[in-house]
């Protein structure tokens, strides 16, 4: 449109002026740097959030600068940038954003406890007991080797992302899951809606539990997790798959009537 080529000749202006406008944010988390203390340090965030994810956004806003990336949202360019794991060089980038942002906002002072409603009655289901679902979880996040992040996802009814490759068998549609993920990768190129993760790169933790990942895990499952959010992405998650199946059904009642009318005006033909 003439509106985006303008927008387009003006960040190339602000290029060659070396002003780079950023399309990606670096939000704050949705609390003070210290909040989360004794737990979690206002030094590791001043290093976590104000140095790491802050290098991750304007790595990407200069990558996708001038490109047609630059008008998408986060989730947009990690999925178009996955590349069927061959990944295109904004990607990781990307995720790595978009990952500590869902991070933060997972968080909490005086978090902890256990969920209830909807979300507590799926793991009861999906896990056997809260106990088992924490003791899944905190197994994957102490066995993820290297860098990477542990995850609570709801699988909805199919994969849906086309440069992906859906991990989990059908039987598992429409489940909680725990799964874990190396680097910058998150569930959203599974076509998994992520509802809870911690970050287990050493530089979430070191600076407060050293080497200790598993204490690091366990004061995150006891003293930090927000529940509420997580039960408020798994509503969001829940109405996306159903809004799915709404358009699926449609398209395919639509495409039923369109093979039915074919079908009558051929034997209206043929007679």
């Amino acid at each position: 449109s003439t509106r985006s080529f303008q927008c387009r000749r003006s960040r190339k202006r602000d290029l060659k002026k070396g002003v780079i406008k950023a399309s990606v944010e670096l939000k704050p988390p949705p609390y003070a740097l210290d909040a989360l203390e004794p737990v979690m340090s206002r030094e590791t965030f001043e290093y976590h959030w104000g140095k790491h994810h802050r290098a991750y956004v304007d790595n990407l806003n200069k990558q996708i600068a001038g490109t047609e990336l630059d008008t998408k949202t986060l989730e947009e360019i990690i999925l178009l940038t996955y590349n069927k794991g061959d990944f295109l060089p904004p990607f990781n980038n990307a995720a790595q954003a978009w990952n500590h942002e869902f991070f933060w906002e997972s968080l909490k002072p005086g978090g902890g406890g256990q969920p209830s409603g909807e979300l507590s009655r799926l793991i009861d289901r999906d896990f056997g007991s809260f106990e088992a679902f924490i003791n899944k979880f905190k197994t994957a996040a102490a066995t993820q080797f290297g860098c990477g992040w542990a995850w609570l996802v709801y699988k909805a009814n199919r994969l849906d992302v086309g440069n992906a490759v859906n991990p989990r068998p059908s039987q598992d549609d429409k489940k909680l899951l725990v799964v874990k993920s190396p680097n910058a990768i998150n569930p959203l190129i599974w076509d998994y809606s992520p509802l809870l993760t911690i970050d287990v790169w050493e530089h979430a933790y070191y600076l407060d539990y050293e080497n200790r990942r598993a204490d690091y895990i366990s004061t995150f499952v006891e003293k930090l997790v927000c529940w509420e959010a997580v039960s408020a992405r798994l509503d969001a998650a829940k109405a996306k798959a159903a809004e799915r199946e709404a358009r699926e059904e449609e398209a395919r009642n639509g495409e039923s009537d369109e093979q039915s009318g074919s079908e009558k005006n051929m034997q209206l033909y043929f007679d």
